[in-house]
């Protein structure tokens, strides 16, 4: 991803507060991160990860033709060419830095959306429903730490109509730091849950984190949020006493859908201000993640026709609740991330779908829950088996919860590869199942072992 205006020594220099001197200098093509991707011209980021350190990647960068690098320790003469340095006291913060500079020069509104579940739909949603503006750009993916937001707004276009910005966290202070280089003028927050609650420090932390996007806002554009939990809108008003809510009930004064119709395949079709939306994205809270969407195209002054015909046109994101067919089996892949809310709201949707044979839902460890983990999944455990689901194949923290209920529906696997094993065993043609668990289980890895048990996938 490059930046969309060129750079100049001096631009670099004042977006990182390092001196300025008296003539231009360099000039460059654009900012990356990736020594992988890096253009000729371009000004390389060496970014210090958990698990990566870009200062190893610097020679490389510059030997694909990169014209400066920004560091934290000035590195060996030999491998930097004629190549221009500049020093920082950390590269995570230049990039933002770099990102806020180019930020400045857009006259586009921005809208931030951040929240514990649903905000790459609802950003997927929202470039939907913006899609009759001239140049709208976004997130692409679900890019949205303090390494792909920065790019995203590094690769946003001077004349952009709109920017769309997922944020997400996983610790304290990250939302802040997003919206310091996003400068969003307007915010979502679609719900909040126990989601990254290890560092968080539990749904009040969660809140909190999350509500840090709409204290940015607060005087500077409008805001909405979803109206479950109750809370939430609750904690917004404190912040914007104007802020709007979204979704099914009475709370969602700012939209709320109108003769709902739940179909065959678990999708829904309702009316919004007059106009028909049909969803290809399953499950009531496709209907929830749509009205935020649809909202927030209203306030940037789309036209409600075009809006709710762009939401229409959006379809799954990958393991974000595909519908997939595999030998007379439909499954719900829904296994990108998981938390207490979204298991629930996966589970739900199962519930809904139309299906000639058993629904069965396979469940596996919803990460970073920290201390609470084995409380949090117990609880949501006898949440979702109040649903009519027939089957509930259960693994790792899920599967330790599993022993503590008494429900003849209920089996409990203890590794994963023996889960998959388990499900193939357990499943007939006509079965409808749900893969649902956090991203670093790999429930997809389910997905070979059924198409060898049943034939191969189609759409």
């Amino acid at each position: 991803m490059r930046a969309a205006g060129r750079w100049s020594d001096r631009s670099v220099r004042r977006a990182l507060g390092l001196p300025v001197g008296a003539e231009a200098g360099e000039r460059f093509e654009g900012i990356c991160t990736d020594s992988r991707t890096a253009l000729p011209g371009d000004v390389f980021v060496a970014i210090r990860g958990e698990r990566f350190d870009g200062r190893a990647f610097v020679a490389d960068a510059v030997g694909k033709g990169c014209r400066a690098v920004v560091v934290e320790d000035r590195p060996a003469a030999g491998s930097l060419g004629d190549a221009c340095v500049y020093t920082v006291p950390c590269t995570l913060e230049a990039l933002g830095d770099l990102a806020l500079h180019h930020r400045r020069r857009l006259a586009a509104p921005v809208l931030g959306i951040t929240g514990s579940s649903g905000k790459t739909t609802v950003k997927d949603m929202t470039l939907g429903a913006l899609a009759s503006m001239p140049r709208v750009h976004g997130t692409a993916s679900n890019r949205n730490n303090r390494i792909g937001m920065p790019m995203t707004i590094l690769s946003a276009p001077e004349d952009a109509s709109a920017l769309v910005l997922e944020m997400g966290a996983s610790e304290p202070g990250e939302i802040a730091e997003l919206a310091r280089i996003g400068r969003p003028t307007a915010g979502i927050v679609t719900t909040v849950s126990e989601a990254h609650t290890e560092r968080l420090k539990g749904l009040p932390g969660v809140l909190a984190e999350k509500l840090d996007l709409l204290r940015a806002v607060a005087g500077r554009g409008p805001a909405l949020v979803g109206d479950e939990p109750p809370r939430l809108a609750e904690a917004a008003r404190e912040i914007d006493p104007a802020v709007g809510v979204c979704g099914w009930s009475d709370r969602a004064e700012a939209a709320r859908p109108v003769a709902a119709r739940l179909r065959t395949d678990g999708t829904y079709a309702f009316e919004w201000k007059g106009r028909r939306v049909s969803l290809r994205v399953p499950g009531r809270h496709g209907v929830y993640n749509a009205l935020l969407a649809l909202a927030a195209a209203r306030l940037l002054g789309v036209p409600e026709a075009d809006a709710a015909a762009g939401v229409s046109r959006v379809g799954v994101g990958a393991m974000r609740g595909e519908v997939r067919e595999i030998g007379g089996l439909r499954l719900l892949v829904d296994c990108y991330n998981a938390n207490p809310q979204s298991v629930t709201a996966a589970v739900s949707t199962l519930e809904d779908m139309e299906a000639s044979g058993r629904r069965v839902a396979f469940l596996g460890t919803m990460q970073e829950l920290g201390e609470r983990s084995a409380a949090i999944h117990l609880q949501t455990l006898r949440r979702v088996l109040a649903c009519k689901i027939d089957r509930y194949l259960l693994a790792g923290a899920f599967a330790d919860a599993g022993f503590h209920v008494d429900d003849e529906r209920v089996r409990v696997v203890q590794t994963p590869g023996a889960a998959f094993e388990d499900l193939t065993l357990l499943l007939s043609p006509g079965d409808t199942v749900l893969l649902k668990a956090s991203r670093g289980c790999r429930f997809e890895r389910a997905i070979p072992a059924i198409e060898s048990a049943f034939g191969k996938a189609g759409n």
